[in-house]
Parts: structure tokens; C-alpha cells; sequence
């Protein structure tokens, strides 16, 4: 009998390849769900997120989805689509948004960070010009904005309707939804 795969930890490949070869095997894959490819500057990276990498995407979704709701903010929520620049960089945010208007490529990605990547994703998202991403990791959110070809560390997202969000409201229901998601979304609904 096979070895179970550890389903809550991501599980991640790392391949060094063309374009063309990432192409390739991003087509072996088409229809896999839960499986999720990237490349940029030569790694082909193949990603199999786990229980609590979803969870917490699936949750910060719900919340930033929400706010813009609730805000009256026009939004398209794109989800973990694929956004690429032909021939130098394919990447899939686990949640992304485009506001106030629809655009190719979203204004926001957001990256839930277990095993690794961090802001090294952020030249990727450079390469496709994403305004803004933000990266939830060991209990902390990031955000970084994209400002004369470079992003820079910001306390507040720059982008129109959520930079009235409460961030430390925001951190505060993801942390609950460890141990409640029910709840988290609860109190994130009262206070906002």
C-alpha cells in the first residue's frame, strides 16, 4: 500500500526548464485540480497546496471579499487564475482581485506562504505588473506596491476602497479562523 501524502503541508516541485517546457507541462496538467504551476527566470514551479494553505486563502478571500462588498467598491474577484507574460513569467495567486474596473492582470494578488516563496514571488509579479500583493505568512500580512518598477513595504493598501481597511482587524479574524472560522467571519462582519 502506497505511503499517505501529508495532506495539511504543501507539497512543491522545483524544476529548472524554458518556457517551452513549462508550457508542456503546464498542459500534462490541464484538469488537475488543485495543482497549481509557475515559472519565471528558468524554475518551473509545481505547487500542491495543503489543508491549511487553502484554508487560510479560502478565508482571506472571504474577508477582503466582504469589505469591497460591503464598501460598495466595484471589484472582479479573479481567484487563483493564471496571469502571464508570454515567455518570461506565468504565476497563480491563491486569491487576486481587480477593482474598480476589470483588467488582464489583477491589481491585487494575494500569496498564502507556508513552505516557501515569500517576497522572492515578488519579482514574478513585477514581471506581470501587479500593483499590489500582499503575503499572509506565519501569522503576519504583508503588503507591497508596486512604485516606479519596484515595490516597497507599505502600511496600507494603496489601492482605491481598500485603503480604508482595517488591517488589524483583518489579521486578527485570520488568526481566529485557526480555530474558528465561523466566528472570525462573525467579527470581522461586526466591526467592519
Amino acid at each position: 500500500m502506497p505511503p499517505l501524502l501529508n495532506k495539511t503541508t504543501d507539497q512543491r516541485i522545483f524544476h529548472q526548464g524554458t518556457w517551452e517546457q513549462f508550457k508542456f507541462i503546464q498542459k500534462g496538467f490541464e484538469g488537475s485540480p488543485g495543482v497549481r504551476l509557475f515559472y519565471y527566470d528558468g524554475t518551473v514551479e509545481v505547487l500542491m497546496p495543503g489543508q491549511d494553505h487553502e484554508t487560510f486563502a479560502r478565508v482571506i478571500g472571504y474577508l477582503v471579499t466582504t469589505f469591497l462588498v460591503e464598501q460598495g467598491i466595484f471589484f472582479k474577484p479573479t481567484g487563483a487564475m493564471t496571469q502571464e507574460k508570454e515567455g518570461v513569467v506565468s504565476a497563480q495567486a491563491d486569491e487576486s482581485y481587480c477593482i474598480g474596473s476589470v483588467k488582464p492582470i489583477p491589481d491585487l494578488s494575494i500569496e498564502v506562504v507556508f513552505t516557501s516563496g515569500g517576497t522572492s514571488k515578488l519579482e514574478r509579479y513585477k514581471a506581470l505588473g501587479v500593483p499590489e500583493v500582499w503575503f499572509w505568512e506565519d501569522g503576519s500580512l504583508k503588503l507591497y506596491h508596486l512604485r516606479d518598477g519596484s515595490y516597497e513595504s507599505i502600511e496600507r493598501s494603496q489601492l482605491p476602497g481598500l485603503c480604508e481597511l482595517d488591517l488589524d482587524l483583518l489579521r486578527r479574524c485570520i488568526l481566529m479562523s485557526e480555530t474558528d472560522a465561523g466566528e472570525a467571519i462573525r467579527a470581522f462582519h461586526r466591526e467592519i
